[in-house]
């Protein structure tokens, strides 16, 4: 079974993950997939292979060399975006020879190169796409058949020397939990590296700092009639909170290093409003400022309609570049064996985090390599096929030069 076979049965598992569950795994669609994919790796015939009650699936492909190499681990992650439904997803193959891309003829859904200018960077290349109804799920179910493919490459191919590769598929990274009850000393790798990165050739070890921020705006309800002096409308104040934000420090208005407020939800009535912002920046000082402006406008609203709001920010993860500048040679060694399969290295910020970046911060040094995948989360996402292959490939070379080396 080659990388694309692997890829178009794992599709079909339904893990979309759910915050709201407080469980691990927070969907037991993602244990279904970690039992399957246990089966798999044991007919591979590796070793070590552990899988917990919280979806956490690990194994080894032993060393094939005596000499001391170091032991280096990949990894991908279960589950697919709250943001849209991954149930019966209908991938399709297409090969692209450029212009619109009809998902659906039914619905009038189409991928255009207006609107995702990418698609023109892969006329001439077989895409997998979606059917219009769902999302695709290379995020990251690509990255999970890229190492499965390539572990299997490298056990059918003893002549290609590597010293212990761990990998392991963790529940939960969707919404920012994937590495919260990772195990990193049974893991027992060096360092790792996540295949949960976009276009081909993207090498990160710079992600945002993240927070969510939580604030909740009580208001006074009365007949609307008598109100005068009485009445708080909490909508009305929340809506007061969000025009006092830069406008322009949106994800619609910012680019590469540049961070942002994002206002994810909003619920309310008159009577009580709670509205949900995502703070995020690569640079630490500007994300604490971030979350002290978040602080200072709510003390600003509460001087104007006293103790209506309270906020609550949670950091989330923090940038990796901090743990990786260190060991750049994990770095330099990627960019290598990219170069070496014909992929030219693209290292730029993630604007937004992997599991890599808690990992490294637990002790486990992991940058993130392309799956090839583009358009995450949502009903235009696809995948070129050649982008998955070479993934693949670079998995097997990063684990021949670390023996080499």
């Amino acid at each position: 079974m080659n990388v694309v076979d692997r890829f178009l049965r794992y599709v079909k598992f339904d893990t979309q993950s759910d915050e709201l569950t407080n469980l691990t795994p927070s969907t037991p669609g993602q244990m279904v997939f970690a039992k399957y994919l246990k089966e798999e790796l044991e007919e591979l015939g590796l070793t070590e292979i552990t899988l917990d009650d919280n979806g956490y699936l690990m194994a080894t492909l032993p060393a094939n060399t005596d000499e001391a190499v170091p032991t280096i681990g990949f990894i991908a992650h279960l589950d697919t975006s709250p943001d849209m439904s991954g149930r019966n997803v209908c991938p399709r193959m297409v090969d692209y020879n450029g212009g619109d891309i009809v998902l659906n003829e039914e619905k009038n859904i189409v991928m255009s190169p207006a609107q995702f200018p990418e698609l023109n960077d892969y006329v001439g290349q077989s895409l997998i796409v979606t059917d219009g109804n769902t999302l695709l799920g290379a995020d990251d179910k690509a990255g999970i058949a890229e190492i499965v493919t390539a572990i299997k490459y490298l056990k059918n191919n003893p002549s290609i020397k590597h010293g212990k590769i761990r990998i392991a598929f963790n529940p939960d990274e969707e919404i920012g939990q994937g590495a919260h009850k990772f195990d990193v000393d049974l893991f027992g790798a060096d360092w790792a590296y996540t295949m949960d990165g976009g276009a081909i050739g993207e090498l990160e070890f710079e992600n945002f700092n993240a927070a969510v921020a939580r604030i909740t705006f009580t208001g006074r309800n009365v007949h609307p009639g008598y109100a005068k002096g009485k009445m708080i409308n909490s909508i009305r104040v929340a809506n007061q909170f969000a025009i006092m934000l830069p406008r322009w420090e949106t994800p619609e208005h910012t680019q590469d290093y540049e961070g942002f407020y994002h206002l994810v939800g909003i619920e309310g009535s008159v009577e009580q409003t709670v509205m949900t912002y995502i703070i995020r920046d690569h640079d630490r000082d500007r994300f604490e400022r971030r979350k002290k402006e978040l602080e200072h406008l709510t003390r600003k609203i509460n001087n104007e309609f006293p103790g209506v709001a309270a906020i609550e920010i949670k950091d989330q993860y923090y940038n990796m570049r901090e743990k990786i500048e260190p060991l750049m040679h994990i770095i330099d060694l990627a960019k290598q064996a990219m170069e070496n399969m014909g992929v030219t290295p693209k290292v730029q910020p993630i604007r937004g985090g992997t599991d890599g970046a808690q990992l490294s911060f637990k002790g486990l040094p992991c940058p993130n390599i392309f799956a090839g995948g583009l358009n995450f989360h949502g009903r235009f996402e696809f995948v070129p096929v050649p982008s998955m292959e070479k993934a693949t490939e670079v998995i097997v070379e990063i684990c021949r030069l670390v023996a080499k080396k």
